[in-house]
Order: C-alpha cells, then structure tokens, then sequence
C-alpha cells in the first residue's frame, strides 16, 4: 500500500509531539468492523452459467444465477475467468464471497436500464433509484474481494447530468433537484446489512458515488483503491460514504474522485429527521485522499446526528479540505465527538473547512411559479417539506478534535463560519503546522483552545476572529 512510504514521514515530523497531543483511542474504537467470517471454499464459476467474457455480452442473468445457486448452497466464493465481463445491477447474498481476481474486468452497463430501481437512499432522501452495480441487501456474513478491476464505465452518465443540468434545471432555478432526477447508478451499495467485507478492490468512474454503506452495522472497507477521474471529472463521484451506520471500519484506502473522497452521512432536511438514525463509531485510518472535496467530510447530511468518529493516519494530495464539516439551516443534527489527527496535507485547499449553511442553491428547495404541487414526483415532495419547528432544522457541530496535522501550499488554514445559531463550540487543536497562502477565518465559535499551532502564511496573517467568545490564538 503506497500509503506506507509517508510512514517515515510521520515519525519524523511527529517524533517531537508530546505525549498528551495524541489522544487516548476511545474503548470503542476496538470494536469496529467485520467479525470473523470464514466462507465456503466451494467456487462458483459466472462461465458456467453462461457468461460471456468478450466486454460486450451483457451477463446479468448468468451473473446473478451463478450468486444465487451459490448462496442456496450455503455460500462459497462467486469467481471470474480472467476476461472482461459486462453487467447491469447483480445482488449478492448471505455466505457469498463475491471474488474479482486479478486479470478479470468488470464494466457496469451504459444503460440505466440495466440497473432495477429500488427502495434506496440517495444523496439524504429515501426514494425509488437505481440499485448499484454490485449490491449487498438485507444479509449478513457477506463479501466482495479480489484484485481485478470494476470499470462503473460512468462517463455517460455523468454527461447525461450535466446535459440537463445546464439546457433544462439549472435555467428552471431546479438546481435543488437535478441531483436526484438525473439517476445515476452508484458502483458498490452495502444496505440494511451486518458483518460484511469489502476487500482489495480497484474501481474506476463510478456514475455516482462509488462505495455506499447505509442503514448497516459491522462493516470492513479495507484495502480498496478508487480512481473515478479516468476519463474527466464527474459530479459527485464520492469515494466512500457512511450513512446511518455504526460500527464501521474503513482502512488501507487509496482514492481520487472528484467530490468527497471518505464522507459520513445521516439524512437531509424534513425526510432525514423523518428517518434520524446517526452515523456513529466510525473508525477511519490509515489511508490516502488524492483530488476531491475532503479528506474527511462530516455532511451535509447531517439530520440523524454525526458522532464518534476517529479519523487518524491519513494523507492528502492536492485534495479540496482536509477536514470538511458542512450542513444546512433545514437539515438538523449534531456533529459531535470527532477525532482527526495524524494528518498530513500537500497542496490543500483549507486545512479546516466548516459551513454551516452550504451551497444554498442545492441546500434549499424552492418550487418555481408555473409547477403544480399537487403533481410533482413524491421525491420533490420530501424536499419542499419544511422542517417545523424552524429551530429542528439548526445543525449542531461540537466537540471536535484535531490533532498532529501537517499542510503544505495550503491555500487558507481555517475557514470555520458559525452563524447566530450554530455556533461552533469546544474545538481543541493540538499541534498544527500550516504553511499556505492566508490564515482565515473563525466567525461564531465558542471555547476554542490552541496548543502549538503554527500557521505561516504568504499574506503574514493571522485568523480573524469574529462574532466569537473563548477564541484565543
């Protein structure tokens, strides 16, 4: 794992870190993850079944026949002949190891025909959406591994996207809910599931986000690189997203994308608070972020609350944020108990990034004159509700900890904006050295401590601190 050759750097620049700069690891850090899961060796071969591996015959139905024959077996691994193999949505179930050795390519259909729609979450709301490329649903004690490569082959999707974005919602002041109509399949799906393994994989141009872990507990994400920006950039090709689950453990990772690169979730606005389930024990280490919008992302999905969540051991390159909080006035929740230390950054954007009151043209949901709402689809719905009372729909964000960072050619340190109603409370940094081009801001904050932070800057500034008490640099 290339994430290795920072080790020396980390002893180095760390070597000098006193002892109470790195906290005590919370007794339920050891918890997270997969238990042990020890599946049937018997395989199981998609050729058999009748797939084909020319990357043109489309091998859903053999795909999925040889899963199902495996699982009512009583599970054992799902394997490929070395070949590339062309499929639409397939669901693996409870004892299947479902194993893309090296040598053997999987392309996702072009065709979101190919993807059955499903009762899902996406991007906050529960609604019909595509199922993913590879889906694990309602099990347990189930995996998916190997070292081949899972080619979402996404392109077209995110070019449909921004077709309509730009001639049709965007000039329609829809902007709110192009997200959700322009469906766009997502590669790995994890939901409603326990005890799962995710393994080894390499994935490439998801349509949307890449890995998603919903509704789930005990969860393992280890070992997986991601590269979405094969062939341009795509809109919201998050890497990996955690969304009102508990008990997970991502490591080993290595990922470029072009939105958030690890992100926790828990719900959006009226139908977030609806659902309010947390994401909570979360375990993130050992891993590399290249391009994206944040090393950690806490939101904006934040209505079911963000706790617990130790993030350490994590390296930078070129990436949006380090650590990102973000939220909306409507969307609620609490964003509380976070670890993030050991961090190193080249090339960032800001080093802390808090918001509060995100993008309001996709944060907030207006229905333009001329639309009926009696007629529009039930996921507009969900997203034109208002959150009452107005005060349910305040995030929270406290109790935070940063700790050992080190940025280089950041390009501001701290752009942490509070509002009248959320103010940003009890953040501790501990050892932090910045070297970028401005310092920033910290705007309605309370309770902040500052222990051997060191932020050199091109402009020779310093953090404004406004509208703020307990603040002192």
């Amino acid at each position: 794992m290339r994430f290795y050759n920072n080790l020396l750097f980390f002893a180095l620049f760390f070597f000098s870190v006193s002892l109470f700069a790195q906290p005590k690891a919370p007794e339920w850090v050891s918890k997270v993850g997969a238990k042990a899961i020890t599946f049937k060796k018997t395989t199981f071969n998609v050729t058999k079944y009748g797939a084909v591996n020319d990357g043109k015959t489309l091998n859903t139905k053999a795909i999925q026949q040889a899963i199902d024959d495996c699982a009512a077996k009583g599970g054992g691994v799902v394997i490929f002949s070395p070949g590339k193999y062309l499929t639409g949505s397939v669901f693996i179930k409870k004892g299947v190891n479902f194993r893309i050795d090296k040598g053997v390519e999987l392309l996702g259909s072009e065709n979101i025909k190919d993807y059955k729609e499903i009762d899902t979450r996406v991007a906050g709301i529960e609604m019909k959406w595509p199922a993913a490329l590879l889906n694990i649903l309602n099990q347990e004690n189930a995996g998916i591994s190997g070292e081949g490569l899972i080619n979402a082959q996404g392109k077209v999707f995110w070019d449909h996207y921004w077709k309509i974005r730009k001639e049709d919602y965007d000039p329609k002041g829809l902007r709110w809910i192009v997200d959700y109509d322009a469906k766009r399949p997502r590669t790995i799906l994890i939901a409603d599931s326990k005890n799962i393994i995710l393994r080894d994989i390499h994935a490439q141009q998801a349509g949307f986000w890449t890995v998603q872990v919903l509704y789930s507990s005990y969860v393992t994400v280890d070992n997986i690189t991601i590269r979405n920006n094969v062939g341009g950039h795509g809109p919201s090709t998050d890497g990996i997203d955690v969304d009102s689950s508990s008990w997970i453990l991502v490591q080993n990772c290595d990922i470029d994308c072009n939105d958030d690169n690890f992100c926790l979730k828990a719900g959006r606005d009226w139908d977030g608070l609806r659902v309010n389930r947390p994401t909570e024990y979360v375990v993130i280490r050992n891993s590399v972020a290249r391009k994206g919008a944040g090393l950690l992302t806490l939101g904006s999905e934040t209505s079911g609350g963000i706790r617990h969540v130790w993030a350490t051991d994590l390296v930078g390159y070129g990436t949006g944020n380090a650590l990102n909080i973000k939220s909306a006035r409507t969307r609620g929740g609490t964003v509380e108990d976070i670890y993030f230390g050991n961090i190193t950054m080249h090339g960032v954007g800001n080093v802390i990034q808090i918001n509060p009151n995100w993008n309001p043209t996709y944060s907030y949901s207006t229905l333009p004159a001329g639309y009926n709402p009696d007629s529009i689809p039930a996921h507009w719905t969900k997203l034109l509700n208002r959150v009452t009372p107005e005060s349910k729909g305040i995030p929270r964000i406290q109790n935070v900890t940063v700790y050992n960072v080190k940025a280089t050619e950041a390009k501001k340190a701290i752009n942490a904006i509070g509002f009248k109603a959320t103010i940003l409370k009890n953040f501790k940094l501990v050892n932090i050295d910045v070297n970028g081009l401005t310092a920033g801001t910290i705007d309605y904050a309370e309770n902040w401590t500052f222990k051997n932070v060191v932020i050199k800057t091109a402009d020779k500034t310093k953090p404004e601190v406004i509208n703020s008490v307990g603040v002192k640099l």
